[in-house]
């Protein structure tokens, strides 16, 4: 594909590109440093002067601890791209230097193992999470390489990466293990795609080639420590690691969510740079199981919080949920990584969902709360007072002991422009994956080209593209692809060029225009959006008999602070006689959805009366909903995705 710039030039995505940039950044750097009052510490930067020898003191948090800082790193490079910020770039320096300060001469850097466990290196793989800080490392280096040019994160990067490739792989003197946390290898593919050096993408296929191979390297490592572990009793449950089958032998998503997703985006990758089909296969399986059978309507997945992972097939339970913030990132990683291997529409449908929903429900309007766990139905009392649960949160948290998720937000928010489009190499192609206002530049037949989308996505369904021509040929000639999305299913969507209606192909979900090009020319896409209904399939037994409300890419839900309470007994009328209205004044503003109800009538029940004969006494209501992305931004309460009807 062929690199092009993108600028989002869009409100809705602009108003959180300033959020990150002047908000969730500066404030995560605050958390990292444990400035935050109230907020769990991070010990992030702390870990790391310890490690450098500038204060003393013991490790603290999680032993992964170091990868939010790489996360955090790679979110301010993605930022720096588009809005160059010399006071932030100093900071992240700064943060650089104290990183090369706490690596080792060999190029180990590992706060825990520097500060905690000195001389332990490579003895639990399964566990440790080396290999993934690792991969974060290598992620935010090539980011901010590419950003700003400065090559000593990346030089820094490179040593470790030299000294995991002479300790691991096949020969007699190498270690012959993988990670037990997916994400080196996707990582070594974007440091093989920075630097075109082969030896990168060899390793990354050999942790993807070695794992589930047998005897199992994690059983034996475990035996060698003594059968002892650091959180988990008994012989290590290959599925959580999905090392339990060679990764080509795999059909169904099992284990850890983040794990599974992390990995599939490096298998799509190598499948695509090395040709493996089999690797595409498997991951052309995997998919299907995971989106058809293991997803949440919000785009979410893992479906239980004992181990953070997917469960089996259409078990989806909505008050139990994990649906973790970082599952969905990574799926709209693997969708976009599925997008390079053939661009079918679906897997654009999938990011655009998980998107739109799991990930910014994940942040409050303020950009200084979180969710970890993405319910679709919520009691407060019930977080706080069943065990099965604690999990699931009523209001947003400041930050975690482990806050993967908020870093990772904020650097898939800060890169969403590397999401909307594919060019071909010679640009005679151009895909437009997500309808979101944007502007890119390619080169095509020796022409400059700059499209400009213009969208009124999520509220409006209108979308306009114009062409602008620069160069010596009077034309360009190129075919402009266009999704078309899952939620739009009322024939075909109406296409205009230059104000005339146009009769197009499909291929793979996606509308096709070929034609030569003039400057000033353009196109209008219609995609109509209307409230709908959505049921599940009746093998999803927690949505039997209910329904969810979706408007274009947005599902919505329904509060306590528009319903009262219980939101449980709420339910949908026989003719619910949904309408939409802009408000302007709520939450930042935002369609809502109304609609006509029935609650049961709590005067035909005495108190401290449990059960009665079955009367079906009701009274009608008007409900509201607003887009599920949007709750949990006012007084802590109950909430609800699916209705019954």
């Amino acid at each position: 594909m062929q690199k092009t710039q993108v600028d989002i030039q869009d409100q809705f995505w602009q108003d959180y590109s300033g959020l990150i940039r002047n908000t969730v950044i500066p404030y995560q750097w605050e958390a990292l440093n444990d400035r935050i009052e109230g907020a769990a510490p991070s010990y992030a930067i702390r870990n790391f002067r310890i490690a450098a020898g500038l204060e003393e003191g013991e490790f603290g948090g999680w032993i992964f601890q170091d990868s939010d800082l790489y996360k955090w790193l790679e979110a301010v490079a993605f930022s720096l791209r588009h809005h160059p910020d010399p006071e932030l770039e100093n900071i992240a320096d700064g943060a650089i230097d104290l990183i090369g300060q706490a690596q080792h001469e060999n190029g180990y850097l590992n706060t825990y193992y520097t500060v905690k466990e000195p001389g332990k290196q490579w003895t639990n793989l399964h566990e440790a999470h080396e290999l993934y800080c690792a991969g974060h490392l290598i992620e935010a280096a090539v980011a901010y390489y590419q950003t700003t040019g400065k090559s000593k994160l990346l030089g820094i990067a490179r040593r470790f990466t030299d000294l995991i490739d002479r300790m691991f792989g096949t020969q007699p003197d190498q270690i012959r293990g993988y990670c037990g946390h997916q994400e080196i290898e996707l990582a070594l593919v974007k440091l093989y795609e920075a630097t075109g050096e082969e030896r990168f993408l060899t390793l990354s296929r050999y942790f993807i080639d070695e794992r589930g191979s047998k005897p199992s390297y994690f059983i034996e490592e475990w035996e060698r420590r003594g059968k002892t572990s650091i959180w988990s009793e008994g012989t290590p449950n290959l599925e959580v690691y999905q090392c339990h089958l060679p990764v080509r032998e795999q059909s169904v998503a099992v284990g850890h969510s983040v794990r599974a997703v992390y990995m599939y985006t490096a298998m799509a990758d190598l499948a695509r740079l090395t040709d493996d089909d089999e690797l595409r296969k498997a991951c052309e399986r995997l998919w299907d199981n995971t989106t058809r059978k293991q997803m949440y309507i919000t785009g979410g997945i893992g479906s239980t919080h004992l181990g953070e992972a997917f469960s089996f097939d259409y078990d989806l339970p909505n008050d139990t949920v994990y649906a973790e913030t970082c599952a969905s990132i990574g799926l709209i990683f693997w969708a976009r990584r599925m997008l390079q291997l053939e661009a079918k529409s679906e897997y654009a449908d999938v990011m655009e969902r998980a998107l739109y929903n799991n990930v910014l429900g994940s942040m409050s309007k303020d950009g200084k709360h979180f969710f970890y766990v993405n319910p679709l139905e919520v009691w407060p009392e019930a977080s706080s007072k069943n065990p099965d649960k604690f999990h699931v949160k009523p209001v947003r948290q400041p930050w975690f002991g482990c806050s993967c998720c908020p870093p990772n937000v904020a650097r898939l928010l800060s890169s969403l422009s590397d999401y909307i489009y594919d060019v071909s190499d010679d640009g005679s192609k151009v895909y437009t994956h997500l309808f979101i206002g944007s502007e890119i530049g390619f080169e095509t037949g020796g022409c400059q080209v700059v499209l400009r989308q213009h969208s009124e996505l999520p509220w409006n369904g209108r979308i306009e593209f114009s062409i602008s021509l620069s160069g010596t040929a009077g034309s360009a000639a190129f075919e402009l692809a266009l999704r078309i999305p899952n939620w739009f299913q009322d024939g075909r969507p109406v296409l205009k060029v230059n104000g005339t209606d146009l009769d197009y192909p499909v291929e793979n979900g996606y509308a096709k225009v070929a034609r030569s090009w003039s400057d000033g020319d353009t196109l209008t896409w219609l995609l109509p959006l209307e409230t709908k209904l959505i049921a599940a399939n009746p093998q999803i037994r927690a949505d039997a008999g209910k329904a969810a409300i979706q408007r274009g890419p947005l599902v919505y839900c329904v509060e306590e602070a528009d319903n009262g309470l219980p939101i449980a007994s709420l339910s949908l009328a026989g003719e619910p006689e949904l309408t939409e209205s802009a408000a302007a004044d709520l939450l930042g503003g935002c369609m809502v959805v109304e609609g006509n109800g029935q609650v049961v009538d709590e005067s035909a029940w005495t108190e401290n009366q449990p059960y009665q004969p079955l009367r079906k006494q009701t009274r009608p209501v008007r409900f509201k909903a607003i887009p599920y992305y949007l709750w949990g931004n006012r007084q802590a309460g109950e909430m609800n995705v699916w209705l019954r009807y």
